[in-house]
């Protein structure tokens, strides 16, 4: 998600922008290699939302075209906090998409791969990053293709979205600048996720639900929301050893354990479809690229590549959206100078944190 909205930001200001992918990148929506998490709950905030709208004006139209299913925040998603089972619906005026991630990711690269401008090339893994002789820029990546072929591709601006930041550490290594600083915050998260049809007697006052925990004796939480062609995600999560199994009958009888049974009652009948998915996060991290005395011109890590949020929060797909949004403004302001990519990773970088600040809501 990251390097598709970069790519759509960044068309207006270069003549040419290709995406490279490692995986083959199919015709329909599908989890894949590459978004190990793409089996898991993803939910797009209101203000990635917003900023997916204005990068590509027919998102919204396309994303309900494409089966997702339209949620009014705080009406229909039913909340249960510790001491509110549940909490009060309210109607608070926002409209959300629910949707599995290929979903979503799908329908952005249909509508980028209609710029004239971009080309995505799927199945070429990017094995480097090249620097000019006096290691002041990155010029060009380094991939491979399925056949083993290596191919230089040069450019002006390179984006890394590749989400550990592995191709930008292994750079600022080689050309002697060193590793930035790293701010972990510790949540030994795991879950597990399946899928449900959705029965012909399921719930009618909700159309989602969020399950939180009560700290600190339990960090076992639920999340549940309607995808595509009728069907339920359910998320299971714990921390600190205690971790949804993956297993079915494991998987209902841990929603069973949760506070209230309002998950446990909804699935336990559901017809199941497909395995159960699982995940372990132990940490949040963010890079601070921003703290160091010298970054090459010429490129931008952007997305998870900066900063891997707490899935809870649902920030991830949001957050890259704005920072494509603010990488495309910013460029686009500094067109009149002598040199318009001189400095830009020094203005990009610090003005990311306020995309952080607001979770997601529009800066």
């Amino acid at each position: 998600m990251g390097g598709l909205t970069a790519a759509k930001a960044l068309s207006a200001h270069f003549e040419h922008v290709t995406v490279l992918d490692r995986d083959a990148l199919l015709d329909k929506p599908q989890p894949r290699q590459g978004t190990p998490q793409a089996r898991h709950t993803h939910v797009l905030l209101a203000g990635g939302q917003k900023a997916l709208a204005e990068l590509l004006p027919c998102f919204e139209q396309n994303l309900e075209r494409a089966g997702a299913i339209k949620v009014r925040f705080g009406l229909d998603i039913m909340s249960e906090r510790p001491g509110y089972d549940p909490f009060p619906q309210r109607d608070l005026g926002l409209e959300i998409f629910s949707m599995s991630r290929p979903l979503v990711e799908f329908t952005v690269r249909r509508l980028i791969e209609q710029e004239t401008n971009i080309s995505v090339r799927s199945r070429y893994r990017v094995a480097e990053l090249v620097s000019s002789p006096d290691r002041a820029r990155v010029t060009a990546v380094r991939c491979e293709d399925t056949e083993g072929r290596v191919e230089t591709i040069a450019g002006d601006l390179i984006v890394d979205a590749s989400g550990r930041a592995a191709l930008t550490l292994a750079l600022l290594e080689t050309i002697g600048v060193g590793r930035p600083d790293e701010t972990h915050i510790s949540i030994d998260q795991a879950y597990s996720t399946a899928t449900f049809n959705i029965p012909d007697d399921a719930p009618t006052g909700w159309k989602a639900l969020v399950h939180l925990p009560t700290p600190p004796h339990s960090g076992r939480g639920a999340f549940m929301y309607p995808i595509e062609n009728g069907r339920w995600i359910v998320t299971l999560g714990g921390n600190h050893g205690d971790g949804p199994p993956g297993d079915i009958e494991g998987f209902i009888a841990f929603a069973n354990e949760l506070r209230t049974a309002t998950v446990y009652n909804v699935i336990r009948n559901a017809k199941p479809l497909g395995v159960i998915a699982r995940f372990i996060l132990p940490a949040s991290v963010r890079r601070h690229f921003e703290r160091l005395q010298h970054f090459p011109r010429g490129l931008i890590p952007i997305a998870d590549s900066l900063c891997k949020f707490n899935p809870v929060f649902a920030q991830g797909m949001s957050v890259a959206a704005q920072e494509a949004g603010l990488l495309g403004r910013l460029v686009g302001s500094r067109a009149e100078l002598p040199d318009p990519l001189d400095g830009l990773a020094r203005a990009f970088l610090p003005k990311f944190s306020p995309c952080l600040k607001h979770h997601g809501k529009p800066p």
